[in-house]
């Protein structure tokens, strides 16, 4: 089988055909290429929407992602209260890596 030459713009038509029906992943996905700037303009406040969006339906990753932004101030002022809340939502899930944001955020003070 032939390999497909990664096409970042191709897969972000078709993330956003997904995520504009309600797939909570393809919000999520298209939140990270909004985020890098994979396939278009890098927009922290696009990115925040579709991580909020997807968030809003409970996937783990998503929150991860809106924790994120929010402990460092990426489209939206740094709040932590808000990187805990998103954080503990994923951690609750089961995310490894959200269980290891708030550990760095309770060593470094930053959890109250």
């Amino acid at each position: 089988m032939a390999a497909v030459a990664r096409d970042d713009a191709q897969a972000v038509a078709w993330w956003r055909k997904a995520a504009d029906q309600g797939d909570a992943q393809a919000q999520s996905n298209l939140g990270v290429m909004y985020a890098r700037g994979r396939g278009v303009t890098q927009d922290d406040v696009q990115a925040l929407a579709l991580f909020r969006k997807a968030a809003d339906q409970g996937l783990a990753h998503a929150q991860r992602s809106l924790g994120f932004m929010y402990a460092n101030g990426c489209g939206v002022p740094r709040d932590d209260a808000q990187a805990i809340r998103w954080y503990r939502k994923a951690a609750d899930q089961g995310d490894a890596d959200a269980k290891e944001a708030l550990r760095k955020m309770e060593a470094s003070g930053r959890v109250k």
